[in-house]
């Protein structure tokens, strides 16, 4: 059940209203960094025990402190350290797919190589690791049932064009998670997206601060200021909790309004 009180999500402390997930076990892939790093404090904070995936060998490879967290090495581009991470799973409430990442210099992901790569890492993975876990998540004994939140984009709605490939799987990541939760409601699972807009991660560290790239999105963002990842944090709480257990099915924009103008 929600409560109002101030919660703790990753760097930022905001006003927001809590969620209770003591005992409910969360895997949330890329959760070493970013929004990832933040959905997972947030869960952490709500009483989940939570595993998290980075790419690198161990927690203490990062400059940040992950020890709230059971970390897990992963490639999302290896099929079989995905089946693996799955298999190792005792149960799972909540899967969060989050991993993933863009490929905007050279080479670009107008190379046809570089663009199926993209699809691989983004959307691909995400599908896999889903199906890996379903038995999990349908054996979950979470009110509500298991819950599957994938991340989509604000380039899942308009048009990227440094990152076509990184675009085209988040616009499928849309209609995937369409797709799994309506195949899926029968076992109890719940199947949603949250899709960001500007975010203040390392992923858009390179756009921020240069008139000419962050200008034009800025302008266009109705709040008019880049969010930070604990903006995005309730939403996911929000769909992965009993509080949503009529929701499945759908893609929700936390983007300032950018999809919207």
């Amino acid at each position: 059940m929600p409560a109002g009180g101030r919660t703790r999500y990753g760097a930022a402390s905001v006003n927001r209203t809590s969620f209770d997930f003591a005992g409910a076990r969360v895997l949330v892939t890329g959760g070493s960094n970013g929004i990832g790093l933040a959905v997972a404090g947030g869960f952490a904070d709500a009483g989940a025990r939570v595993t998290i995936t980075g790419r690198r060998g161990a927690a203490g490879d990062y400059a940040h402190d992950l020890g709230r967290f059971e970390y897990r090495q992963l490639d999302v581009r290896d099929a079989a350290a995905i089946d693996g991470l799955a298999g190792g799973l005792e149960g799972l409430d909540v899967l969060v797919n989050n991993a993933g990442a863009n490929f905007a210099r050279q080479p670009s992901e107008w190379d046809p190589i570089v663009f199926e790569d993209s699809l691989r890492v983004n959307l691909t993975s995400a599908f896999r690791l889903a199906v890996a876990c379903k038995a999990l998540l349908a054996a979950s004994g979470q009110d509500g049932g298991g819950a599957i939140v994938n991340v989509a984009s604000m380039s899942s709605f308009v048009a990227v064009p440094p990152v076509p490939g990184y675009g085209a799987a988040k616009a499928g990541i849309v209609q995937m998670t369409k797709n799994l939760a309506v195949a899926w409601a029968g076992d109890g699972i719940r199947v949603n997206a949250v899709a960001p807009g500007l975010i203040a991660t390392a992923m858009t560290a390179g756009m921020r601060g240069v008139a000419a790239l962050e200008g034009p999105q800025l302008a266009r963002t109705p709040l008019g200021r880049w969010g930070e990842p604990a903006d995005v944090v309730p939403a996911f709480l929000f769909l992965a909790s009993a509080e949503a257990r009529f929701v499945t099915g759908q893609t929700w924009c936390v983007d300032g309004g950018y999809t919207a103008a």
